[in-house]
């Protein structure tokens, strides 16, 4: 067996961003620019006012002197108005400033009197008004390669005139699970028989990272079933299998993916939950088999099948891990095995601890837990500890 580092070392070399395409910018939410962007436009790009107020000369207003009204300008297209000291023009929020002034007074800090304004407060040059590239310059890089474009960075690019931005392709994803115990929801159980709840938590994980599931299918213990998935399967940029991975002599998927021509790069991955994992390639499309069990097929998914996926979509190699932060322990938790332990827990107001039944199949626990808690081989974490800690939501 070789350590998750290894492991995601090493399907991280052998998979790699997916060509890039030009999509409109309002469909590139939550993908991820495939190359760098820079500003076209300075940000402000002209001189403008901060709120509704009066431009002004600022030595012009001292001891409430009065100000002659001599013009408006809205926010829009710059009249070109300019004013001398003892002169002001109305202005509005994002307006053009006036040649000439260089402040502008709060509409609250005046009064008017017909075409005379009177100023009550003192007035320094530069107040309130925004100065043309203060935010941002012509030029300046506005977005990395591998970037991640949410919904704030999509406003920014739209700023810049941009109405098609270049991402990484979008990963298509095939899921497979397998077993006579499975059931599908709405079916009805036999003896011995479960409900297929991994087939549900897989595709709501891959459509959260950004991929499309093209087909989720069921198969039965069978290996020509298994391998005609397979085949289908083939035809996307991932493979996922659930289940059947292990060593039993019903654990059909190794044969049937040396049937289907697939080469496996590793089997099995110091972890708990979820030791035997797999990775392999056929032809463009990477495979993941995972443990049958909920905990083990999510721990994995989170460690190794995310970080692929995000890579497939063109991620920056620093965003395709899970973030980590730190948090108080709240009670006593040790690992007396020989794998790292990811142990499901609640965080809540910098604090974690252990929720629910620890066992892979243990679905509730899941359920309620947003963040893991990885536990060395051979240790003890006590109450009141701080201990570093993986949001999962």
């Amino acid at each position: 067996m070789i350590t998750e580092e290894q492991a995601l070392t090493r399907i991280l070399e052998r998979v790699e961003p997916l060509p890039r395409r030009l999509v409109p910018l309002l469909q590139a939410r939550e993908q991820f620019a495939a190359a760098d962007v820079f500003a076209r436009v300075a940000l402000p790009r002209f001189d403008n006012s901060a709120m509704d107020g009066y431009a002004v000369v600022a030595a012009a207003c001292t001891g409430g002197r009065r100000q002659r009204l001599v013009g408006e300008q809205p926010a829009g297209l710059d009249r070109r108005l300019r004013i001398e000291p003892g002169e002001t023009v109305r202005l509005f929020t994002g307006a053009p400033i006036p040649a000439g002034a260089d402040a502008v007074v709060m509409q609250e800090d005046v009064r008017c009197e017909g075409s005379d304004v009177f100023v009550n407060t003192n007035v320094e040059a530069g107040e309130f008004i925004r100065r043309a590239g203060c935010d941002l310059s012509e030029g300046q890089k506005i977005v990395e390669a591998g970037t991640r474009l949410g919904p704030q960075m999509l406003a920014l690019l739209a700023s810049q005139g941009f109405a098609e931005i270049e991402t990484g392709s979008e990963v298509r994803a095939a899921i497979v699970s397998t077993g006579d115990e499975l059931v599908a929801p709405g079916g009805t159980l036999g003896p011995g028989q479960i409900f297929d709840s991994n087939s549900a938590l897989l595709r709501a994980l891959v459509e959260k990272c950004g991929a499309s599931v093209e087909d989720v299918r069921h198969c039965p213990d069978d290996v020509l079933s298994i391998e005609r998935a397979f085949r289908d399967g083939l035809g996307c940029d991932v493979l996922i299998i659930l289940g059947g991975v292990s060593v039993g002599a019903r654990d059909l998927v190794k044969p049937a993916l040396n049937a289907v021509g697939a080469q496996t790069d590793l089997w099995r991955v110091l972890v708990k939950p979820g030791k035997p994992f797999l990775f392999g390639r056929a032809g463009s499309c990477s495979i993941f088999g995972l443990p049958g069990n909920p905990v083990s097929a999510f721990v994995t998914f989170l460690l190794f099948v995310r970080p692929a996926l995000l890579r497939l979509m063109g991620a920056r190699s620093d965003q395709v891990s899970l973030r980590r932060t730190t948090a108080i322990l709240g009670g006593e938790v040790n690992n007396e095995g020989d794998r790292p332990h990811y142990v499901r827990g609640e965080l809540v107001d910098g604090k974690f601890r252990a929720i629910g039944r620890q066992e892979s199949h243990a679905l509730y626990g899941l359920s309620r837990a947003n963040a893991l808690l990885r536990v060395p081989p051979g240790e003890r974490f006590r109450a009141g500890e701080m201990v570093p800690v993986i949001p999962i939501d």
